[in-house]
This record gives structure tokens, C-alpha cells and sequence, in this order.
């Protein structure tokens, strides 16, 4: 027996363990190669998570117990049997594939309803004593020194560096934030799935833990595979802002346009580690196995996404010119 179907024994035993019945059918909701299984009762389905570290098992099913109390927008942690978390199943059409099955239209509803449901989400934790438990997330020099850094990638584009007017130095402390929000962190559209009863849920929270609260909506902007473009995006954001965020309204969509553009580059330079190694692979395959998005018009997609947002702001509009040559760099490739 391999790695892989040992791994699915041990959480259908763990399963049948926990619930005392015996579990009629596994499916895989992300590929078999993945961490989480569907596993079919009688009656009901049920997640099953083994993940490579333990802690982070342990940290979700925390953080899960923490907020399904007070929030419905979070699947229910039944248990953890050892390194084993179970949880409810939140539904098996996973937003990234269901929101391509849209227009326009039905597209931005799914839009608002996932960014109203991530300010649900972080509503409910300044309701619990997770700001004082969960940890900060990426406030350590050499991260935030990466994060600003990565833009290096773009300079080849146009045969220079990127320009001093680009403040290396300052804006790693613009970004050093005290944590005062709690983020799910992962917030790409294929951690998000409609249930049978229509409502849309964000899972897979072992990453969370607590930051400014904007850089869930980069991650969701930031995703090369959502198909709703940057100036609706943020027209959804800031129509649905939280007031009791802890943030003033305009200081948190200008650190929302400077992230998001960060954030954009830093998917772009993981996208050419991964072409280089594995090659360009079509929209389909990407959408289906919530994979890197290898393809050149994804690419090109998050690199307008993230021009946009450097345009409004003077700290990143010395890379619009970059940004544009790197989206028709990839455009190229298409044709």
C-alpha cells in the first residue's frame, strides 16, 4: 500500500473512530494528492484533514471551534482524532469552478457575497479571544523585506531597474502591521464553496492568524484565476466595509491597492517558478485542481489586476509601465 492510500485508511478509520459508523465512500474534493478527503456516511459528508503539520490541524480546528459558534460562514470542527481534523462539508461547489458558470452579472453577486462573508468572518473573531491567542502573521524584517523586494522580477521586462522613487525603505514599515485584525490569509477562490442551501463558506483557515484584516480581499483580488476584474473588485470591497474594523475607511483601501499590488507580484514570480519547472498547463486543469495559474492569460490577468491598483497610488505607480510590459509579454505567448 503507498503513502497516499495509507493516508486515506488512517482518516477513514479516524472517521468511523470518531462517529461510530462505518464510512460508505471516500471522494476527493481536491485530487487524491491532497490533504483533505470527502467521506460519505449514510446519512451525511464529512472532511477529513490530514495535514503534513500537525500544528496546523490543531490551529484550525482552534480557530473553527472558535468562530462556528458565532459565525455561519465557517465549516463546524466535529473533532480531532491525533493528527486528524474532522469538519463539516461546506459544499462541493467550490467558487472558483461555479463562478465561471456565471455572467457578469450572477459573477459580481458571488463577488459580494464572498467579500460580505470574509467581513462576517472577521466580525466574529473580535467576538472571541483569538486576537490574543492567534499569531502575527508576516512581521518579521526579512518577510516584509521579500514581499517589497520581489519586484525585481519585473526590471528585466524593460531592460532597467525598478526606479528609486520606489521607496524600498519605507514601505516595509508602512507594512509592518500590529495584527489588530484577525485574516483567514488564504482567501483564493477555490477555499470558498456553496453549500445545498445556497450560502456561500470559506474553509482551510490553518494559516490564519492576525494582520491589518486587507489582506484577505488581495488574496481573494490577487487570485489569477478569479475572473472579476480589479475596479469592480474594489467597488464590492468598499461598498461593503466594515466600519468596526478598526480601521479609517480611506487608510484601509489605500493599504488594500499597496498590498494587493505586493501581493500580485509575489503570485507572478510563483507562477514563473512554476512554469519553469512544469510548464504552461490550460484554464480548465488550473480551475478544476485549484492550481497555480500556469496558463498566460492568467498570468497577464493578475498583472492588470495589479497595474490597476498601482495606478492609484503614489507609491506604486512607478510600476505601472512594468506591469503593463509584463501583461503583454504573456499576451504575446497566447497568440
Amino acid at each position: 500500500m503507498n503513502k497516499t492510500l495509507r493516508k486515506h485508511e488512517r482518516i477513514k478509520a479516524g472517521a468511523e473512530a470518531l462517529f461510530q459508523r462505518p464510512v460508505r465512500d471516500i471522494s476527493f474534493p481536491g485530487g487524491e494528492s491532497r490533504a483533505s478527503l470527502r467521506l460519505h456516511f449514510d446519512d451525511m459528508t464529512v472532511i477529513g484533514s490530514l495535514r503534513p503539520n500537525f500544528r496546523r490541524t490543531h490551529l484550525e480546528a482552534f480557530i473553527l471551534q472558535k468562530l462556528a459558534p458565532v459565525c455561519d460562514d465557517v465549516p463546524v470542527c466535529h473533532g480531532v482524532m491525533g493528527d486528524i481534523m474532522f469538519q463539516s462539508d461546506v459544499g462541493s461547489r467550490r467558487l472558483n469552478t461555479e463562478i465561471r458558470k456565471h455572467a457578469a452579472a450572477d459573477r459580481v453577486a458571488l463577488a459580494e457575497d464572498a467579500v460580505a462573508a470574509i467581513f462576517r468572518i472577521q466580525a466574529a473573531a473580535r467576538h472571541t479571544d483569538l486576537g490574543t491567542t492567534l499569531p502575527r502573521l508576516g512581521n518579521n524584517a526579512e518577510w516584509l523585506a521579500q514581499l517589497v523586494n520581489d519586484v525585481d522580477i519585473l526590471g528585466p521586462l524593460l531592460d532597467r531597474g525598478i526606479p528609486d522613487s520606489f521607496n524600498r525603505v519605507e514601505l516595509p514599515a508602512y507594512l509592518d502591521q500590529c495584527g489588530i485584525q484577525f485574516v483567514k490569509w488564504d482567501c483564493r477562490s477555490g477555499n470558498a464553496a456553496l453549500g445545498d442551501d445556497g450560502r456561500l463558506r470559506w474553509f482551510d483557515f490553518e494559516y490564519a492568524g492576525m494582520r491589518h484584516g486587507a489582506e484577505d480581499f488581495a488574496w481573494l483580488i490577487g487570485d489569477e484565476s478569479w475572473p472579476v476584474d480589479a475596479e469592480t473588485m474594489l467597488e464590492i470591497v468598499e461598498d461593503g466595509f466594515d466600519p468596526s474594523c478598526g480601521h479609517d475607511f480611506d487608510h484601509y483601501m489605500e493599504y488594500l491597492s499597496i498590498y494587493t499590488v505586493l501581493h500580485c507580484i509575489q503570485r507572478l514570480k510563483l507562477i514563473l517558478g512554476e512554469v519553469e519547472s512544469r510548464g504552461w498547463r490550460s484554464i480548465e486543469e488550473i480551475v478544476e485542481r485549484d492550481d497555480v495559474g500556469r496558463h498566460p492569460l492568467l498570468a497577464a490577468h493578475l498583472c492588470r489586476t495589479a497595474a490597476w491598483f498601482a495606478d492609484r497610488q503614489s507609491t506604486t505607480d512607478m510600476l505601472v509601465p512594468f506591469l503593463e510590459a509584463a501583461e503583454r509579454r504573456f499576451m504575446d505567448v497566447t497568440e
